[in-house]
Order: structure tokens, then C-alpha cells, then sequence
């Protein structure tokens, strides 16, 4: 039987947005009364059509009964323990303590540099604090839970004694359990929890927040010719999986946020398909967080225009992922997102 994914399009911001539903000719896209819709894109393996809401109705009814609960989990605003969602993305800022990330390696390695930058990037009012110990960048390869504690221990310390929102971006469970101790507030694991089987009993024992990350294969071999039939259906039947097997494992909380996981086993033209489409994965119910800052798509598609710190890449598709309702966006230049965020805000509201 053919499988039917509903997205939402046509969307409306600010005052017009608002404007719309006081008419009842659009619906809120996570409850965000500034971002609302008429037109649904109905998608299969096979097929697409566009439909306006007025057109519903009128559809089969097994797809007619699809599209409405899919609805229901578009338009609902997404909870969260600990996070309250906004207008506008909430920033988690980056904070690699490694020798050879793709970016920032071994700028914040030392305790007393990556304890300054945490200290800027809350300033500058990032609201969760990302901690990594381990590369993820293409070719990577695997370090030992000794090293990539030795790594974020004191920086962890440091937050907890902060009390300030932060994650761990590990896939091992005992740099989780450890990370627990001194207040880790959400799990971040590129790997989906593959990578160590006893990540998911810790995540049922601990009833910690969590991230479900996309990657197709590992950093080593990620990159080698990625291939999907569907890159945007095959990561949002991943994430329905993914969730299925959580749910089996009786973790029942909803404190769960959806990462398609933008240069993690894909080429440009699957992250651009990713970020250009992102609103179908609204339909899972769950806030959606994104991954741009930086990323190697920006250099494949403006080549020559090409810049270490790749801004302009970073804010124009942070901005475009405000504007499909995306709740988090982890970014290594917390100031300047923020400062285009703002503005973006203040844009829309004079709408």
C-alpha cells in the first residue's frame, strides 16, 4: 500500500499571518500564531500534488485521514521540557574541545579558551551550549571514551556550576553517564544511538532529553558517495523507526528534538533538498533542529564565493529555516545569527 507524507507550503508571517487565522483561512505551523499555512504538498514514492486546505475534503478518504492527523501534529505546539520554544529559533551554540573538528578545531581544546567562549556565546544569548569531545567532520575516526572525557570534563563542570542549559554531542554511553552527573541537560549523538547499544538503556534509565540524529554510514566513510532513493522520505521513515524502537524500549517521554543531520552522509544536493523541504518533518510532532553553520554545501554551491567562516551561507539558510518554522539551529557565530534572527523578527511583525 502506497505511503502518503504531508507537508506544509504557502506560508504567511507577522501580522499577516495573524491576520489569516483571524479569518480561519490558515492554520499555525507549531502553534506559532506569526507562521501559518494554507497548502499542503501531499508526497509519495510515486507522486506529489498540491492542495489547498479547502481541498482536503475532497481527497480519498485513506489519504484524507492521513493528511488530517498529520495536521493535527503540524499546526500543535511542540513541547519541550526546559526549552520554551519562540518566534524565531532558539540558538545552540557550539563549543568543539578537539584537535580536528572541521571548523574550530583546537581553538577551544585548552580549558581557559573554551570556558571564555562559553561565557561570549551565552553573553551573546545562545540558549543551550553544545560540548563535544569527538570530530564528526568527513574521514574521522574513532577516539577512546578516556580521550573525549579528558576533553569536555571541565568544561561540563564549568556549565553545571553555571547551572546553564547545555548538551553532550557523544555517541558513547559512558561519556553520557558521566556528562549526567554534572547536570547534561540533553543528549546529542550523530549516530542515531547505533553506534553503542547501551546508549538507549542509558536513555531510559536516565529519562534524560534527547537528540535523534540522521547519518548515512560513520564520519569515516560518510562522504564515499552517498546515496537515497529519496533522500527527504528515506530520513523521515528513519526517524518514524527510530522512534517505533524507542517507544518499544518504553521511553514514553516526549522531550525529543528531529535532526535530518545537514553534510552528515549527503551531497549538495541532498542538504539543500533537506533545508529547501524541511517543513515535512513537522508532521513526525516533534520540535526540528538544524545543523548549517559552516557546512561544506555552502562551499559547493557558491564555490568561488567561498569564505572560512561561510556567514553569508550560514544566515541566509538559517533564516530560510526561521521561515519553515525550524525550532533550533546549532551554529559556531552565535552573534551574528542571533543579530539576523532579530532583525528577521522585526521584519515580520511589520508585516
Amino acid at each position: 500500500m502506497e505511503k502518503y507524507y504531508t507537508r506544509a507550503c504557502n506560508f504567511y508571517y507577522g501580522n499577516h499571518s495573524k491576520y489569516k487565522l483571524k479569518k480561519k483561512a490558515s492554520i499555525p505551523l507549531n502553534g506559532n500564531n506569526l507562521i501559518s499555512f494554507d497548502t499542503v504538498e501531499i508526497l509519495s514514492r510515486n507522486s506529489k500534488k498540491v492542495v489547498h486546505l479547502n481541498e482536503i475534503k475532497n481527497l480519498p478518504n485513506r489519504i484524507k485521514i492521513k493528511v488530517k492527523k498529520d495536521l493535527k501534529n503540524i499546526s500543535k505546539k511542540k513541547y519541550f521540557k526546559t526549552l520554551k520554544f519562540k518566534s524565531i529559533p532558539l540558538i545552540m551554540g557550539v563549543v568543539n574541545t578537539t584537535p580536528d573538528s572541521f571548523s574550530d578545531g583546537g581553538k577551544y581544546l585548552k580549558n581557559n579558551l573554551a570556558i571564555k567562549q562559553i561565557n561570549k556565546i551565552i553573553k551573546e544569548g545562545a540558549e543551550i551550549i553544545d560540548i563535544g569531545g569527538e570530530t564528526s567532520k568527513p574521514g574521522s575516526s574513532y577516539i577512546s571514551p578516556n580521550t573525549e572525557w579528558k576533553r569536555v570534563e571541565k568544561k561540563i563542570k564549568f556549565l553545571n556550576k553555571k547551572k546553564y542549559y547545555f548538551s553532550i554531542d557523544t555517541q558513547k554511553k559512558i561519556i553520557m553517564e558521566k556528562s549526567s552527573k554534572y547536570g547534561a541537560n540533553l543528549i546529542n549523538d550523530i549516530s542515531g544511538f547505533s553506534y553503542d547499544e547501551e546508549t538507549l538503556n542509558f536513555l531510559k534509565i536516565s529519562k534524560l532529553p534527547f537528540i535523534i540524529h540522521h547519518i548515512q554510514g560513520t564520519p569515516k566513510d560518510m562522504q564515499i558517495q552517498p546515496k537515497y532513493k529519496n533522500v527527504l522520505l528515506d530520513i523521515y521513515d528513519y526517524f518514524e523507526k527510530k522512534l517505533k524502537i524507542i517507544r518499544s524500549m518504553n521511553i514514553n517521554h516526549r522531550n525529543i528534538i528531529l535532526d535530518p543531520g545537514i553534510g552528515f552522509g549527503k551531497n549538495m544536493k541532498h542538504n539543500i533538498t533537506l533545508i529547501n523541504q524541511i517543513s515535512i518533518f513537522h508532521s513526525l510532532g516533534y520540535p526540528v533542529m538544524l545543523g548549517l553553520s559552516r557546512k561544506r554545501f555552502i562551499k559547493d554551491v557558491v564555490k568561488t564565493n567561498d569564505s572560512k567562516e561561510r556567514l553569508g551561507g550560514t544566515i541566509s539558510s538559517c533564516i530560510y529555516s526561521a521561515m519553515q518554522g525550524v525550532q533550533i539551529l546549532r551554529v559556531h557565530d552565535v552573534n551574528e545569527v542571533k543579530q539576523a534572527l532579530k532583525i528577521y523578527e522585526a521584519i515580520q511583525l511589520r508585516q
